[in-house]
């Protein structure tokens, strides 16, 4: 079975996000930035597996409204000393002028979706 989606960290910044086109079937590679890093407890075999050999395979899910919106509340906390920048790529991507607070989150993730990605668990 050929794999769908495969995730290679790169740390806890970023990822390489390698998927298949669904109309051309052509192997693509886009690289994430990692908005916030959940780790399922130091004993995690998947955590443990990836940070000797990179790469895994994944299932994902958009995020809601609700959690979109916390995730990036405390992106935006956690790098609250280059906020000037943060706003400058939100506004880019957005292509409005994005200066924080709860409204201009809550516009964010109605316009940019926020992914969480997981390995998915061995077939048997």
């Amino acid at each position: 079975m050929q794999e769908s989606m495969r995730v290679e960290g790169c740390g806890k910044r970023c990822l390489l996000l390698t998927h298949i086109g669904r109309r051309s079937g052509v192997r693509r590679e886009t690289v994430l930035e990692v908005v916030e890093y959940r780790q399922e407890g130091p004993d995690s075999d998947w955590l443990r597996n990836i940070e000797v050999k990179p790469g895994f395979v994944a299932s994902h899910r958009v995020l809601g409204e609700e959690e979109a919106t916390r995730v990036i509340a405390g992106y935006e906390h956690r790098n609250r000393f280059i906020t000037p920048i943060v706003r400058a790529g939100f506004s880019w991507l957005l292509g409005w002028q994005y200066r924080g607070g709860e409204s201009d989150r809550q516009r964010l993730v109605r316009q940019l979706p926020l992914i969480a990605f997981r390995p998915e668990r061995a077939r048997r």
